[in-house]
């Protein structure tokens, strides 16, 4: 009696591999919820700098919902944003057939409305810092951002996990920097 053969690495890939790689259109963004999450509700569409646009767009919400919800109400939108979020970043990265896209920027708009959420209120130059230190840190990725950025990688949860998890640490030294500013 022979031994049965252990299953291969490929046999037990729980999900197919992405396809080739695709620029995104608003025929993309359109095609799937995860695509509308991920990409900002559109602002991932942008040709120039769409991580910035991305951040433009959440500043622009968070002073919308703000007057809508309260404190602990935006915390849960932040929470629940985030579990969305990373089913959404899996999704369209999968699609898109790039472990992490330029254009999926709900990273950003999570990580910028956590950095609002704890750091206001604040005034418009105030928020207009902890933009430019946001965005300083999510794309010159110093220090621990660079290492955050390098620990989750590929698709699937794992990878959406890490192009959520380096915007966080990046708000994290966004939070750091304003409150040593403030004390």
């Amino acid at each position: 009696m022979s031994p049965v053969p252990l299953p291969t690495v490929v046999e037990v890939q729980q999900t197919p591999p992405p396809p080739s790689p695709r620029r995104p259109s608003a025929r993309f963004l359109l095609a799937h919820p995860a695509h509308f999450i991920a990409l900002g509700f559109g602002s991932g569409l942008s040709p120039w700098a769409p991580g910035t646009v991305g951040t433009l767009w959440a500043w622009v919400s968070w002073l919308v919902l703000q007057h809508w919800f309260s404190v602990a109400e935006l915390g849960l939108l932040i929470a629940a944003g985030t579990l969305v979020g990373w089913w959404a970043c899996a999704v369209a990265a999968h699609n898109l057939g790039v472990a992490d896209p330029g254009c999926i920027v709900w990273d950003e708009v999570l990580a910028f409305w956590l950095i609002l959420w704890l750091a206001m209120p604040m005034g418009l130059l105030g928020q207009a810092l902890a933009f430019a230190l946001f965005r300083y840190f999510d794309a010159a990725k110093p220090g621990p951002v660079s290492w955050a950025d390098k620990q989750f990688k590929g698709f699937g949860a794992r990878g959406a996990f890490g192009i959520l998890f380096d915007d966080f640490v990046a708000a994290f030294c966004t939070l750091l920097v304003i409150a040593l500013w403030r004390f």
